[in-house]
């Protein structure tokens, strides 16, 4: 079962947190759509860990990315799409300290594209993220970031 919380015993603080921890997660998202790898790689602290698992659940990391720079290359990637939109769903979040969590995150990503035979194509992908964040000064950051995909699916789309 899903961690819940009081919300009634919820200080303004933790509020605030946990408003500033589902900003981050649709920052992330945001800047995947509008090819802002920049702004993509400001997100997270400089000695991240960044994880991938493309083969699904309980796999081997297809990869594994330590530190912000060498992020840059993975969001550069999804330059090969004509067009991306992530729908972010729910979100939990467990507070370890004031400047310490742990999330587990939904997405629904579409990434639309060419594929060999020119015809137009869509790759729809369920994506949980598995999250470790820390509070540096007033601001969150993903300190570890685990990618699963847990499904996708590829169609041909309608005439552009």
């Amino acid at each position: 079962m899903a961690p819940r919380t009081p919300h009634a015993a919820l200080t303004p603080q933790q509020s605030a947190d946990r408003l500033a921890l589902r900003e981050l997660f649709d920052a992330y998202a945001h800047c995947a759509d509008r090819r802002d790898a920049e702004g993509q790689q400001a997100l997270f602290t400089p000695d991240t860990k960044f994880s991938v698992f493309m083969a699904g659940p309980g796999t081997e990391p297809s990869y594994v990315l330590t530190g912000r720079d060498s992020l840059a290359p993975v969001f550069a990637d999804l330059n090969k799409y004509d067009a991306t939109t992530h729908f972010n769903g729910q979100q939990t979040v467990t507070f370890s300290s004031e400047t310490r969590a742990t999330g587990e995150s939904y997405t629904i990503a579409h990434h639309l594209y060419k594929g060999d035979d020119g015809k137009r194509k869509i790759m729809v992908a369920s994506l949980r993220y598995l999250d470790v964040f820390e509070k540096v000064g007033e601001l969150w950051f993903f300190a570890e970031r685990e990618l699963v995909l847990d499904w996708a699916e590829v169609r041909d789309c309608a005439a552009e």
